[in-house]
């Protein structure tokens, strides 16, 4: 990274105001300089979705049973026993034209399912925040603060903005990222980095960007989000330490519930050695609701199973 410059005393006293608000709550801390310390205890062993893993039900193109964002939180509190919304702006009607009416219901669904919404991946396409014209990046952040103005009105504590697909300018990057951390420590949203995008080709992109940006910020590990196994094991372990959140990605299933595309069991294996504990955000797309489910079931006892594992080793 060309930027390491410190801190800002602003963005300082903002996340040691938030860590003496965190403290007050009786929640564990997020240090600036290690923002995952980490581990935050309400969060242990909670799984749910990432919600863009039912585009195709919340679209209206599935096979099967389609279903609003509202309704999520029923159907996997009800029939999946799971509580994590992990949110994405496209799982929304309308995310350009949300207002606080929606949101007050959508509030409402997760509080009376007993769930909780813990990200807001910002995926808007055609944003740019590392582009050298301050105009195009000015739009991408303003976008990005109403985003996160959202977030915050959810009771979100991660926000995510899109990375790139190629690497941007370093300086530009940091810089907006910066820009975009102070907004979030204003709301109590702390701003998260995932390995998507130019990242995924670099087992220590992660890491080395978190560290560059210093404040406010922490990391959403995605599992699948790597170009080979050769980067993606490596990747998972530079990167779980800095981890608030983990999507648990899975491919397609073979016919006797293999998974060969990579080592789901080493994944959460890298995890646990880290110290990360959840929550744990279920990624694996079908545009057949039944089979949709039945995944996102597989995925669950999955993790319980390993969880129970590891806890009885550790012992």
């Amino acid at each position: 990274m060309t930027d390491q410059r410190p801190v800002s005393r602003r963005l300082f006293l903002q996340t040691t105001a938030l860590t003496t608000t965190t403290l007050a709550r009786g929640q564990s801390p997020i240090s600036i300089a290690k923002p995952s310390t980490r581990r935050i205890p309400e969060f242990a062993n909670a799984i749910g979705i990432v919600s863009a893993s039912a585009h195709a039900q919340l679209t209206g193109r599935a096979h099967g049973r389609t279903f609003s964002l509202l309704e999520v939180p029923g159907i996997l509190r009800n029939e999946l026993d799971l509580r994590v919304v992990d949110l994405n702006t496209s799982s929304f009607p309308d995310f350009s034209k949300i207002d606080r009416s929606y949101l007050d219901k959508l509030r409402t669904a997760v509080s009376d399912a007993g769930c909780v919404m813990t990200n807001l991946k910002m995926n808007q396409r055609g944003l740019d925040m590392n582009s050298p014209d301050k105009q195009v990046r000015d739009k991408a952040l303003n976008e990005y603060k109403r985003s996160i103005d959202i977030a915050s009105q959810l009771g979100c504590r991660w926000a995510r903005p899109l990375p790139a697909k190629s690497k941007p300018a370093m300086q530009i990057h940091i810089s907006s990222y910066r820009e975009l951390c102070e907004y979030g420590a204003e709301r109590n949203v702390t701003l998260l980095v995932e390995n998507f995008g130019w990242m995924q080709a670099e087992a220590d992109s992660v890491a080395k960007l978190v560290k560059a940006i210093g404040g406010n910020v922490a990391v959403g590990v995605d599992t699948g989000n790597w170009n080979s196994n050769e980067v993606r094991y490596p990747g998972l372990t530079k990167s779980f330490p800095l981890a608030v959140t983990c999507d648990f990605k899975a491919r397609r299933f073979g016919p006797n519930g293999e998974h060969n595309e990579y080592d789901l069991r080493r994944c959460f294996d890298i995890a646990w050695a880290s110290g990360f504990r959840g929550p744990w955000a279920l990624e694996h797309s079908n545009s057949n609701t039944k089979a949709l489910l039945a995944g996102f079931a597989k995925l669950r006892d999955m993790l319980r199973k390993w969880t129970t594992e590891n806890s009885a080793n550790d012992k």
